[in-house]
């Protein structure tokens, strides 16, 4: 008997959807990593591949007399929003942790993609009880169309404090320095005890002085931008769960078990990204869960409800899946939930595993090779097999973005065109219908509608639009199916 995945790809063929391509995992995998070194800011090391890139923002942080230089640009502008990049860093922290056994021989490369952005989450938080949250004023960056290497809008530094809480971003940000702390543990000891130590400090300011971001004097900044709109308790949780993760002190798992059911707002059990932990959290415990063989509720319950309210078929379903088989929500980047989601399916699918269980849903059974099924089809619409025919990986496959709304990608290199480029001068090269001058490698783009058409269009930044945390759980996820 077909299983429902199954039968939806069989319809596909009868219908005339997606042609079948075999996937190139190792390739993919390759440059979905170089793709983090096309989003650097800073001073770039000798090892940079992506040659076309320069050093850019060299005085972030000067005007509040901090060292701020480096870390990621978020997507195709040249804003630095530390929550996306803390949550960035935690997807590719857990995607070495579950995966980094098939990730040779890029391994190096992921961990250093990892560091380069725990260096600079280590200065954001140098400061006792002072977390800064973003570089760079975003409504001058968006008025620009400017390459990083020449930008001259303002680079202002925000923080959040004992007076201005943010405890979302801060919580994000120690869960991201704990998760990287067991990757360094074994090839990095001292570097590893310093994420540690600074990740404990900074859940506890999280902690101890709550409050959103949105609403302290940072909040003109951040919104609508990165708008915390799921709450911040979630984020204490996922951070506590983390640091459950890598001391194993009973405090935080205590603190996760009981704060849980404190929370102002109902559990969203098919919610995971930037934004909303719950899913993650549930899956991230269940592993501890399981082999520990304590007391499952409510995580484990959740876990399976997440998992039954996403397969194809639910009565109460949290998604909808397109004609082309994509896991689909309404969002300015539509493939950040499929590459979310699957990351989840094959971790916790690999967890029942070990553990000898499947999912009961009100529907039918799931089990793991089902869940890691229906993962893999997300992985292959996004590199290809959908109704499009077009991999949503720059430089990956046949067909694939050739006009992204990526400022630096879109412009004439550095290298080649020493001329400062100034503000509005960057024009013409926004409007322009011609492919993009260099290739952001590896890039993941926003992604198609909810009818499976997409426009390479850079002018149309949710579908042409790439995003570092788009690509982290899709790291992982691609190093599991190059040797599975």
């Amino acid at each position: 008997m077909l299983s429902p995945v199954s039968l939806m790809v069989a319809m596909l063929v009868v219908s005339g959807g997606a042609a079948a391509y075999t996937q190139d995992y190792k390739d993919a995998l390759m440059k979905s990593i170089m793709f983090y070194e096309g989003q650097r800011s800073g001073k770039l090391p000798p090892y940079q591949r992506m040659t076309w890139r320069d050093d850019s923002a060299l005085q972030d942080g000067f005007d509040n007399h901090v060292n701020l230089v480096g870390g990621y640009y978020d997507a195709g502008d040249n804003i630095k929003f530390h929550f996306p990049m803390a949550f960035t860093t935690t997807m590719l922290a857990w995607s070495v942790i579950e995966f980094g056994d098939f990730m040779s021989p890029q391994s190096g490369h992921a961990i250093q993609a990892i560091k380069w952005s725990t260096d600079y989450l280590l200065q954001a938080t140098s400061i006792k009880d002072v977390v800064y949250v973003q570089v760079g004023d975003p409504y001058a960056d968006h008025n620009c169309w400017e390459r990083p290497e020449d930008m001259d809008t303002p680079r202002t530094s925000v923080a959040v404090t004992k007076d201005y809480p943010g405890s979302e971003v801060s919580a994000e940000i120690a869960a991201a320095l704990a998760a990287s702390s067991i990757v360094f543990r074994r090839i990095y000891p001292a570097y590893s005890n310093l994420l540690l130590t600074r990740a404990e400090e900074v859940f506890k300011f999280a902690d101890s002085y709550r409050g959103s971001y949105n609403n302290s004097k940072v909040g003109r900044y951040v919104c609508p931008f990165y708008c915390d709109f799921s709450g911040y308790e979630d984020d204490l949780l996922w951070g506590a769960a983390w640091l459950y993760r890598a001391t194993l002190n009973k405090y935080y798992f205590d603190y996760v078990s009981t704060n849980v059911y404190k929370m102002s707002r109902p559990w969203n059990v098919g919610e995971f990204g930037w934004d909303t932990k719950d899913a993650g959290i549930s899956v991230l415990l269940s592993e501890y869960l399981f082999f520990n063989k304590v007391d499952w509720k409510p995580f484990i319950p959740y876990a399976d409800e997440f998992v039954c309210s996403v397969i194809p078929g639910s009565p109460n379903p949290s998604v909808f899946y397109t004609r082309g088989g994509l896991i689909y929500k309404p969002n300015m980047h539509s493939l950040q939930i499929p590459s979310a989601l699957s990351f989840l399916f094959v971790v916790y699918a690999n967890n029942l595993k070990w553990a000898k269980r499947v999912v009961q849903c009100e529907h039918g059974v799931v089990t793991p090779s089902r869940l890691i099924d229906l993962a893999k089809s997300q992985v292959d619409y996004i590199l290809g097999n959908n109704p499009m025919e077009t991999s949503y990986m720059v430089n990956y496959g046949r067909n694939f973005p050739r006009r992204i709304h990526h400022r630096g990608s879109s412009m004439p290199s550095i290298k080649q065109h020493r001329d400062h480029i100034g503000c509005k001068g960057g024009t013409p090269y926004y409007e322009s219908r011609g492919y993009n001058p260099n290739l952001l490698t590896g890039a993941v783009v926003g992604g198609p509608d909810e009818w499976d058409q997409f426009a390479d269009d850079r002018n149309n930044p949710g579908q042409s639009e790439p995003a570092t945390y788009i690509n982290a759980p899709l790291v992982g996820l691609l190093a599991y199916f190059s040797e599975n």
